[in-house]
């Protein structure tokens, strides 16, 4: 498998290497939710890490299940929703390959997308695609991270990879989904970059 593996990550949980964990949900993601954008509804937050995002929705009444393959995320994230008297659905699997008993109306994308190699993006945005009802949502943040390598070796960098707004239209396409027009909301990030939130569409014919 190309890219970062679960002993990779787990590495970083038990180092304390997590630089992109804010302590904290996202400020995009609470815009979303108090500006009523986003409503309670079954939510998939796919490589929910810490578990900031899972414990925040599930404290405003959705159904979450958080998904990450790494047992140090999966305990986090389990750790946070009980000490803060919470619940929700903590899976330890690999999003290329898992299969929910039943779909989603939304998807929260902040960090799966960034973490995974270029290489297995394509199979990511069709398991996210197959994941949703029809019209259902993907509430994403796309990190914006290029590197000088990249830009003028071609060399994939990461992680985080970068994700250009240009692949992503690529990965997402608009026969199948509904994209906002731009300019998209830049969001600050721990890291060196930025992400662009943005809220894509599934159309109902697929």
């Amino acid at each position: 498998m190309a890219g970062p593996t679960t002993d990779f990550w787990q590495a970083r949980f038990d180092n304390k290497e997590t630089g992109w964990d804010r302590g904290a949900p996202s400020p995009q993601l609470l815009a979303w939710l108090e500006g009523g954008a986003l409503q309670p509804c079954r939510v998939a937050v796919p490589g929910c890490g810490g578990g900031w995002e899972v414990a925040e929705l599930a404290r405003r009444g959705f159904e979450v299940v958080g998904i990450d393959y790494t047992p140090a995320a999966v305990e986090r994230t389990r750790a946070l929703l009980s000490a803060q008297g919470l619940s929700a659905e903590v899976v330890q699997a690999d999003v290329l390959t898992y299969q929910p008993d039943k779909p989603f109306d939304a998807i929260y994308e902040q960090t799966c997308l960034c973490a995974l190699h270029p290489d297995h993006w394509v199979d990511y945005a069709r398991q996210l695609q197959n994941w949703l009802i029809p019209q259902g949502s993907i509430w994403a943040l796309f990190m914006q991270m290029m590197r000088p390598e990249a830009s003028s070796e071609g060399v994939i960098a990461g992680p985080p990879y970068h994700c250009d707004i240009n692949a992503m239209r690529a990965l997402f396409p608009a026969q199948d989904w509904r994209w906002p027009k731009p300019p998209y909301e830049k969001v600050p990030h721990p890291n060196v970059g930025h992400e662009l939130g943005l809220h894509l569409i599934l159309r109902q014919g697929r």
